[in-house]
């Protein structure tokens, strides 16, 4: 008899993914498609609900025809995605989100601050319920930009008879429940998934005190009236469904995820055998275009700056604490694509069959030379990584970044110290955020890093260096679609509970210790990134003045 086979649907700022897993966490094939982003202004980001659906379609379509999987093989599935906004109207159909008026323009993405301001009015309100999210809600979090649209598009506000988290819409579409996810809802909107016996429940008096009560009318139906949690089957796939992703009708579809998490759940569990008390020492670092640090406790932890403490949000029954970057691999990208010298290094990577990262690498390892660590060639480079504002732990949207030490000069051994310096001030970010954590009980000495920025060797030995844990590459690199097939397994039945899946669905492939001689140099540099986002406060306070 065929072993049953479980797809992971991952919807990433920039594409649509699909992976075909086997029952122990072997990954088949995958397949990628492409979708589209929108900028319409600065602090504006968009994309469109239509277009993702396309793109997982196509992205399902290639990963069964490279791996020789049919569609009717598949036991079951689940989707996890970006937390961006999705607006649709009483029939379904996308409902603008743009200043632009584009009706496809539905969706308003994780990373897109247009809602600074309402956040920070949000935020006045010192409300109860922020204690949830470390303190402070995020312009990237779903009530600030709620409340942007009632009062910038208010037809587009009332109009949408639906606003739904990215995943929640994904397993919409799939299965036609309207049910929501514990995690989105959790995470990204303020539900209190501990409240009524851990079924949770919204608070009436918050959202009347910002203004949004009308969202709870009928039972919150329009942002959520059923909520379940993860590990759950959401739904079964529909006809119309099946027929637009080129599989069969009746899959059991799991609850939705967000992406960062559908990545801690794919790396947490790697070699603990379901032993959760050992949680306490391990952070899943999910780097992409931007960074989560996931941790789970059994008993709920408040730490200023940090998200969280959101109970079941991730593991069902803990409590997750939830730290990030807000750029992290779109700042390097950043730092390398406004270069005068990019474009032919990438002519270059294109010529050798290799990337531009790959050639940075190999300039930094013969700039270093017998000197070994090409990490101390940073020494008077330094840079704040706060160009898109800081998640964690300053919780603080309106920093911005710095750089200090550059030089009269524009030439690759330039670039490559320049993204070298980029790469240690993001890990110095992560290492900020640790030791906050370890400050209010964590005792975090493991970082279980996965995604796109963990696939380049540099980012991982700065990590190791800066923050002195040891760093631990999964036995599958794709651990966000593992993530997703896992709680696809579970809606299928096949596991017991989200626990069990992770016990036996992901493991530990490699170890990168932390280099004891590189303890000092990070040490200072630490002191030197601390200072900097002091510097930049002083600044502030000095140009308090009338122009």
């Amino acid at each position: 008899m065929d072993q049953p086979l479980f797809l992971g649907v991952d919807v990433g700022t920039g594409s649509a993914r699909a992976g075909v897993f086997e029952a122990t966490g072997v990954m088949r094939s995958s397949a990628t498609e492409a979708i589209q982003t929108f900028r319409p202004d600065e602090d504006f980001v968009e994309q469109s609900s239509e277009d993702i659906w396309r793109a997982c379609g196509v992205a399902i379509r290639k990963a069964l025809s490279s791996s020789g999987v049919r569609g009717e093989q598949i036991a079951g599935m689940a989707f996890d995605a970006t937390c961006s906004l999705v607006a649709l109207d009483r029939d379904d159909a996308p409902v603008t989100v743009s200043p632009t008026g584009r009706a496809e323009r539905n969706v308003i993405v994780w990373m897109d601050h247009r809602a600074i301001a309402e956040a920070a009015a949000i935020n006045r309100t010192k409300h109860e319920v922020l204690r949830y999210v470390g303190g402070s809600i995020s312009p990237e979090m779903q009530t600030p930009k709620l409340k942007w649209l009632q009062q910038h598009l208010p037809e587009s506000f009332q109009r949408s008879a639906r606003f739904l988290d990215l995943p929640d819409f994904l397993s919409y579409r799939a299965t036609g429940s309207e049910s929501r996810s514990l995690c989105t809802t959790v995470c990204k909107w303020t539900y209190l998934g501990h409240e009524n016996g851990g079924r949770g429940a919204w608070s009436r008096s918050f959202f009347e005190q910002i203004g949004l009560s009308e969202l709870l009318q009928d039972g919150a139906r329009r942002i959520g009236s059923e909520v379940r949690p993860l590990g759950e089957c959401a739904g079964l796939l529909s006809e119309r469904a099946a027929s637009e992703l080129g599989l069969a009708a009746g899959i059991p579809v799991g609850v939705s995820v967000i992406d960062a998490h559908a990545g801690g759940i794919g790396v947490l569990g790697g070699g603990l055998q379901g032993d959760a008390n050992a949680f306490d020492t391990r952070l899943a670092l999910i780097g992409g275009t931007s960074t989560c640090h996931m941790a789970v406790s059994r008993e709920a932890r408040w730490i200023d700056g940090v998200w969280g403490p959101y109970y079941s949000a991730m593991i069902p029954g803990m409590w997750l604490t939830e730290g990030g970057q807000s750029a992290t691999g779109a700042l390097v990208d950043h730092v390398l694509q406004s270069h005068a010298l990019y474009a032919p290094l990438l002519a270059q990577a294109k010529a050798r069959s290799t990337s531009v990262y790959s050639i940075l690498n190999e300039r930094l390892a013969e700039l270093a030379g017998s000197r070994g660590d090409p990490g101390v060639l940073a020494r008077e480079l330094h840079v704040l990584p706060d160009h898109h504002g800081n998640r964690s732990p300053r919780a603080d949207p309106s920093l911005r970044g710095m750089i200090s030490g550059l030089k009269l000069s524009a030439t690759v051994d330039a670039l490559a110290l320049e993204y070298l310096a980029t790469i240690q001030a993001i890990a110095h970010g992560t290492r900020h955020i640790i030791d906050t954590m370890n400050r209010n009980g964590y005792q975090i000495s493991t970082l279980i890093a996965t995604g796109g920025d963990c696939k380049n060797p540099v980012f991982l030995r700065e990590h190791a260096d800066a923050t002195g844990a040891r760093v631990l590459l999964p036995q599958e690199p794709e651990a966000v679609l593992l993530g997703s097939a896992m709680l696809g397994a579970c809606a299928a039945g096949h596991f017991s509970s989200v626990l069990d899946a992770m016990s036996h669905m992901s493991g530990e492939a490699r170890v990168i210790e932390s280099n004891p001689a590189a303890r000092a140099f990070h040490d200072a540099k630490q002191r030197v990134f601390l200072r900097m986002h002091d510097d930049q406060l002083a600044y502030r306070r000095e140009m308090q003045v009338d122009a």
